[in-house]
């Protein structure tokens, strides 16, 4: 009972660690401006680097860009990232995504995050939600490149479809699931 407490003692004290670095930090937040020249950036990679995406973007009613999404675990682990929500190609609100999770993790990694809102009424859902969360708020899609590069088109026919490209570091988990996303105030 005792090593029950202490353990749990020990997991609050590390999340207290861990978790507060990953909250959005009104001082440390990029501008709108900045976000939005990322934005751009990731677009564009992701243009150059999936096969068939330009034609994908053409069709979504919306596309919500992260450009930027770090993530770090250590038994214990989160990610952070800012980003926009794009409309007829230009920024229509910006927005947050976190997320925290527990288990067998270990090392940090960068990487864009993109979702594509393919209905109407998927991308109404999301703009007026109060915080969505994927899985829960919308399932979504992941997509997985194969390689020949060329992406499942049972994928296509989803509301909301997910991309992660552009990973950099060691984190052997790609995953959208639980991520809380919010607007921010920009």
């Amino acid at each position: 009972m005792r090593s029950r407490r202490l353990t749990a003692l020990a997991l609050l004290l590390i999340l207290g660690f861990w978790l507060p670095p990953l909250a959005p930090q009104p001082a440390a937040a990029a501008s709108a401006i900045e976000i939005d020249v990322e934005v751009v950036a990731a677009l564009n990679r992701f243009d150059r680097e999936v096969p068939g995406g330009r034609a994908l973007l053409a069709q979504a009613k919306g596309v919500l860009v992260f450009p930027k999404v770090i993530k770090a675990g250590f038994g214990i682990g989160g990610e952070y990232g800012e980003g926009a929500l794009r409309i007829g190609g230009r920024s229509v609100g910006h927005y947050s995504t976190v997320s925290a999770s527990i288990g067998l993790q270990l090392g940090a990694q960068s990487r864009a995050e993109l979702l594509l809102f393919m209905t109407d009424e998927a991308l109404e859902r999301f703009q007026s939600s109060d915080g969505w969360e994927a899985g829960v708020d919308g399932s979504v899609a992941l997509v997985n490149t194969g390689v020949a590069g060329e992406i499942d088109t049972h994928t296509l026919s989803e509301p909301v479809i997910g991309f992660i490209f552009g990973e950099q570091g060691l984190m052997a988990n790609l995953s959208l699931e639980g991520a809380k996303i919010s607007k921010l105030d920009k």
